[in-house]
């Protein structure tokens, strides 16, 4: 890594170690139950008639679970064909105690933050206007995640991660009140070290800042003293999920979010990191393609909000927000205040509904500024038993009249999201898949080709990103609604992570997010026939085994 200081390749190596240890220490403790219960089943048959009770329970007990039918039929093979390793590492992964004692904290949280969106109904009707398809997906995202859609937000796309780099400094400069940054990767280097520049800078001018980080997604990346050394610096720092032994753990739920929210005015989400590749300063696969958005305007205060939920309910241990009303705009306390005040007052409640309903007035948008359309930005929670992310895109291929293209560094979809992109196909819609080139995972790579055939079959068209790896997460539709954020087509992405994304139509953005596409598909390979009619023997075999397996992946 060019630049590099000798410390920070230590911090490096330390890091991994931290993992390689981590992943030992877990898997040795997989071994030693699973032994155990071996040797002892041995001895005592009648462990083993438990075991097989257990497993019949457990099976029962997946196949009445509200999940992907794909999903159910994986855990149930797996613990029918191998009772003892199949129930563990359902437990482990599938079911996890430790999501309850989590969903426990962000339900309380939530009770306290959600009030403060919104409802923004009148938007809907107007977006409903322009066009009845987005009105559907507006009422869809706004019902089941409270997060509404909004006019008068200015929406930037860049087509490179490293022109969002540069405007977020810029921005970052130029704060005055708080900057919250929430990323699942911080790369302690040269690009993070310039940011630091800048953080620092602000904490001396008053700003307050806060930093939070997955620990998994950064191993490798950063060293344990990262948060110490943030907060000498006057940079409020928390860390995401710890990574550590341990089988009773929150390890397979992890936050990939990617948030930077300035005094609650401008907000950068998007695919990208803070590290190095995505900036194009190291390139181990090759060229790295991501995108990003910049947002000013209303629609920022769903950044805000979310940012808000993981600081505060990562860990009950830390000191958390007491009042939230510094970091909302005035009309959104308001309406936040309605809601406590409607159980008590109802006087009081309608007199602050009336003044929120007025706050909720469309603002004129200031001269030059164009359309400015509508903007959702959204988060989705392996919590809540929620798909937001999947359905949104569901919910656009089903909306898809003309063309639908997408972009994904991973392709691993359930049975039910193929069959929606394949019926689009199947009705005359231009359904395109991007992935990439080079991969950064060859295991997961080979996965994703395995998903090509059910697809290519149907119709849908799939091309390979030739230069390197594409990284970017996002969809274009029909020149009216596109998505951009951090919810790839896979099942960690759409089951497992805590990830946000933004919906954006009938402005300048959507054409160019389509304009982006355009200039992608001369550089790539398409590799539809190929994989209609192309595969061997080994092929398919190969991936049939590996597809098998991909939801655990």
């Amino acid at each position: 890594m060019g630049g590099q200081t000798y410390e920070g390749k230590a911090e490096v190596k330390n890091g991994v170690k931290r993992m390689i240890f981590t992943v030992i220490s877990i898997i040795i403790e997989l071994a030693v139950i699973a032994a155990l219960i071996y040797f002892a089943g041995q001895k005592a048959a009648w462990i083993y008639t438990i075991l097989r009770i257990a497993a019949v329970v457990i099976v029962l007990y997946i196949y009445s679970e509200h999940n992907s039918a794909t999903i159910r039929m994986t855990w149930i093979m797996l613990v029918l064909l191998m009772p003892i390793a199949g129930t563990l590492l359902y437990l482990l992964i599938g079911f996890n105690g430790y999501l309850n004692v989590m969903r426990k904290r962000y339900v309380e949280i939530d009770k306290v933050l959600l009030p403060y969106l919104p409802d923004n109904q009148k938007v809907i009707k107007r977006a409903g206007m322009r066009d009845g398809r987005l009105k559907g997906l507006m009422n869809h995202i706004k019902n089941y995640s409270e997060y509404p859609p909004y006019e008068n937000t200015k929406l930037e796309y860049y087509a490179d991660a490293e022109e969002g780099f540069e405007q977020q400094k810029k921005d970052l400069a130029k704060a005055e009140r708080f900057i919250f940054m929430e990323y699942h990767a911080i790369e302690d280097a040269s690009a993070w070290h310039e940011i630091v520049n800048v953080l620092v800078d602000r904490v001396k001018a008053g700003v307050e800042v806060r930093v939070f980080y997955d620990d998994m997604g950064s191993l490798g990346f950063i060293n344990t003293d990262f948060v110490t050394r943030m907060e000498a610096l006057g940079i409020q720092c928390r860390v995401f999920n710890p990574f550590g032994p341990g089988l009773n753990l929150f390890l397979n739920n992890r936050d990939h979010r990617k948030i930077t929210v300035i005094d609650g005015k401008v907000g950068f989400t998007g695919g990208y990191n803070l590290a190095e590749e995505y900036f194009h300063r190291t390139e181990p696969f090759g060229y790295w393609k991501d995108t990003g958005l910049r947002l000013e305007g209303d629609a920022v205060q769903s950044l805000t909000i979310t940012f808000l939920e993981m600081w505060n309910a990562v860990n009950k241990e830390d000191r958390d927000d007491k009042d939230f009303s510094k970091y909302i705009p005035a009309a959104a306390a308001e309406r936040a205040a309605a809601k406590v005040w409607e159980e008590t007052d109802q006087k009081a409640a309608e007199e602050a509904a009336k003044e929120a309903v007025a706050a909720e007035a469309p603002v004129k948008a200031p001269e030059g500024a164009g359309n400015l359309g509508f903007v959702v930005p959204y988060a989705d929670s392996p919590l809540d038993k929620r798909r937001i992310g999947e359905e949104v895109y569901m919910n656009i291929a089903d909306a898809a009249q003309d063309y639908l293209w997408i972009m994904t560094p991973y392709l691993i979809l359930t049975d039910e999201m193929t069959l929606t992109l394949s019926l689009a196909a199947k009705r005359g819609v231009d359904v395109r898949v991007v992935t990439p080139g080079i991969p950064d995972k060859k295991l997961v790579y080979t996965v994703t080709r395995s998903y090509y055939n059910g697809l290519t079959r149907n119709g849908v068209k799939v091309y390979e990103y030739t230069p390197g790896f594409c990284h970017a997460k996002m969809t274009v539709c029909d020149d009216l609604f596109a998505t951009c954020g951090t919810i790839n087509f896979d099942y960690r992405s759409l089951y497992h992570h805590f990830e946000n994304g933004c919906l954006y139509a009938d402005n300048e953005a959507v054409m160019a997010t389509k304009r982006d596409f355009e200039s992608v598909f001369p550089q790539c390979r398409d590799v539809t026939e190929e994989y209609t009619t192309g595969r061997n023997a080994f092929m398919r075999l190969e991936q049939l085994l590996l597809r098998f397996f991909a939801p655990l992946m």
